[in-house]
């Protein structure tokens, strides 16, 4: 049966939900997608928040959300609000609320929209596993509409608009007894709220399922847009973000293919992303990934054909099964293939940027965790012998039998007419309907009897990702195991437009469990303009850019699949946005630990400003670095304390010693 989580899987079609107004901003309906930011600044500093609004809304946010942990802050947002009102801002303002309900009552009265967590709202979160009956289960929720009915009430009578925001990592101790670590106990969390506003018939909510992990992030969203449908016949708007999802390119990875993956389905009416960095960096790279979707037009793709019935779950994550074809495929992770055929000169400087660094001294080669599994060249071959390790990938008219290590890339056409192939290792393109011409089914499969072949899909439709999709799906109604390398092309001009084409054509399918390989590869003209791009500013911050084209189409291709969950090939941060409620300097405690910590392949440390965002909010990371007060760190293991109110200043030597006392940490190079 097909699901009825998105308007359409195929044809770009927006999600319907009801309207809701916050100021003069409506979400939802036909409205366009709204981009939004929330302050770091202290609360009870009104003259640093002001001006760090004006700052956010100057760079484009249409909302900014401020936050208030106790009633005194609640309180000081009417100065907040009454200054940028002077200043001639009337940007709606959102106030953020967590534990306090007396802060968010206040709030209420004064702001366009308070968010309210349900997992920290009335329940509690202290890791305990309870037992419950079907009676004190109804008796809890009992109270908590005894305890949220006030709020609602308040929002109603003010016209205050509210957001049903679950996170992932805090959900109570009661939905997880219940409902466990899951997608559906996040959806429920919302649901019990959403239940009680509709029973006072207050309909102005938005909701949100944020993770740290896309992957839940998406599922959860999937779920409750079905879950809404059929108990309700309707959806309200959705605020889309992938919570903590870090700095850098990797944070904007995280947010792009977990925010882009719904965009994709047409599910999302707000969204922000959550940088450790200033607020208003988060901007651009909102604008980035919504840019397309504001484009089109509903029913892009009409050409293409409807699926009639989804051969995966897309709430939850199975890999495809594929037959193993040398290192691709089956049960092997995915793996890189970095396109190097627009560089002029297969030089060691080139190699050494992608990860393959060549000793002179004593003829071999060191080879990186982000070194690719593959390079294709079109028609050149390094003049030099290559590592072992690496393959090199030529057009078939360009091979010949006598190059081992050189593989042929084959169109269709090309490898039916030959039998000139490699003995264990031969390319396939497939066009995913890029000339909205029918598939031949009977040829791909022919071809798909070759255990030596490995297909390449790739498109130049515009829903990139929905044509791969069709095809993917078809796949597996065949039953067709060949292993399958995404193809994903972007022709973008500015860096985070390439980020987010590349992390939500190739994210959003390794989040559904397509894909044994990723390549990644750029028009000529933004080739052209990357390669003059490598020590650029945007928006005031400088990145830290590859040292070549190809460095950053071959880190970008390995930050993808670390995102997806597919392959890990380097140390993981989920690191809070940081806000008023941030107990140290985020952003430069956050650089400090990536310094000392960022050759540590597959550990996840999360760093997080305040308890808030603590051990609920780490979701799965291994080591944790916490707010515990004005300058004190607790140190976590999972979600366990095991290191109280350290002083700021020993506390990266105590992470490094913790990591230690766990055999989480090796010497770097």
């Amino acid at each position: 049966m097909l699901s009825n989580y998105c308007a359409s899987l195929t044809n770009y079609k927006r999600l319907k939900t009801r309207t809701v107004n916050v100021g003069s901003i409506t979400i939802g309906g036909d409205a366009p997608i709204v981009v939004q930011t929330m302050t770091t600044t202290d609360t009870m500093d009104t003259e640093a928040t002001v001006a760090q609004c004006i700052r956010c809304i100057e760079a484009g946010a249409q909302m900014v959300r401020i936050t208030a942990p106790s009633k005194k802050e609640a309180e000081n947002l009417r100065a907040i609000k009454d200054i940028l009102r002077q200043k001639g801002y009337n940007t709606p303002l959102i106030a953020d609320i967590h534990f306090t309900p007396n802060a968010a009552e206040i709030a209420a009265g004064i702001v366009e929209k308070v968010r309210i967590n349900p997992g920290n709202y009335v329940d509690k979160k202290k890791f305990d596993v309870l037992e419950y009956t079907d009676e004190a289960y109804a008796a809890e929720v009992q109270r908590i509409q005894e305890r949220f009915t006030p709020l609602v009430k308040i929002c109603k009578a003010n016209g205050t608009a509210m957001r049903i925001g679950t996170n992932h990592g805090s959900l109570s101790d009661r939905i997880m007894s219940r409902y466990g670590d899951t997608a559906i106990g996040m959806v429920e969390s919302a649901m019990e709220f959403l239940r009680i506003a509709r029973s006072h018939d207050f309909h102005e909510i938005v909701l949100s399922m944020k993770s740290s992990n896309p992957q839940v992030m998406v599922q959860a969203y999937r779920l409750l847009v079905q879950k809404m449908q059929e108990e309700f016949g309707e959806c309200y708007p959705l605020h889309l973000g992938v919570t903590e999802a870090g700095d850098g390119e990797d944070g904007r990875i995280k947010s792009a293919m977990g925010i882009g993956t719904l965009l994709e389905d047409g599910i999302g009416d707000t969204i922000r992303v959550s940088l450790t960095e200033d607020p208003e960096l988060e901007i651009p790279v909102c604008k980035a990934i919504i840019k397309k979707y504001t484009l089109l037009p509903d029913a892009s793709n009409a050409s293409l054909p409807p699926i009639q019935k989804l051969f995966y779950s897309p709430y939850q994550y199975k890999r495809r099964s594929t037959h193993p074809v040398s290192i691709i495929g089956g049960n092997q992770v995915p793996v890189v293939i970095t396109d190097v055929s627009k560089n002029p000169s297969l030089s060691h400087a080139l190699f050494e940027s992608i990860g393959y660094q060549y000793q002179s001294e004593s003829d071999k080669w060191m080879i990186s965790d982000l070194a690719p599994d593959f390079i294709y060249t079109k028609n050149k071959v390094a003049p030099f012998e290559l590592p072992g390790t690496l393959k090199t990938i030529v057009d078939a008219p360009f091979w010949n039998t006598d190059q081992k290590h050189v593989h042929p890339l084959f169109s269709v056409a090309e490898f039916i007419k030959t039998s000139h192939h490699h003995p264990v290792l031969n390319f396939v393109m497939i066009d995913c309907y890029s000339t909205n011409q029918a598939m031949d089914w009977e040829q791909i499969a022919k071809i798909g009897q070759n255990k030596t072949v490995v297909f390449c899909l790739y498109t130049t439709q515009t829903m990139a990702m929905a044509a791969m999709r069709i095809v993917f799906n078809a796949l597996l109604e065949k039953n067709i195991l060949t292993p399958c390398v995404i193809i994903a092309d972007s022709g973008a001009s500015r860096k985070d437009e390439h980020l987010a084409n590349f992390a939500v054509q190739a994210g959003a399918l390794l989040l559904d469990g397509f894909g044994d390989g990723l390549s990644l590869g750029l028009s000529e003209q933004a080739y052209l303009e990357l390669e003059n791009y490598t020590t650029e500013t945007d928006q005031g911050r400088t990145y830290q850019s590859a040292s070549s084209t190809e460095a950053f189409l071959n880190n970008t291709a390995f930050s993808i699949l670390q995102a997806s969950r597919t392959r890990i090939s380097k140390t993981e941060y989920i690191s809070c946005p940081s806000c008023g409620r941030t107990l140290f300097d985020l952003q430069e405690t956050t650089a400090k630990i990536r310094a000392v910590t960022n050759h540590l392949k597959g550990v996840k440390i999360a760093i997080m400003g305040c308890i808030v965002n603590g051990p609920g909010e780490m979701a799965d990371a291994d080591f944790g670095y916490v707010g515990s007060g004005i300058d004190k760190i607790s140190l976590y293991k999972n979600k366990d304390v095991v290191r109280k109110n350290i002083a700021s200043k020993d506390a990266v030597d105590e992470l490094i010693a913790l990591l230690k006392e766990h055999g989480a940490w090796v010497d770097p190079h």
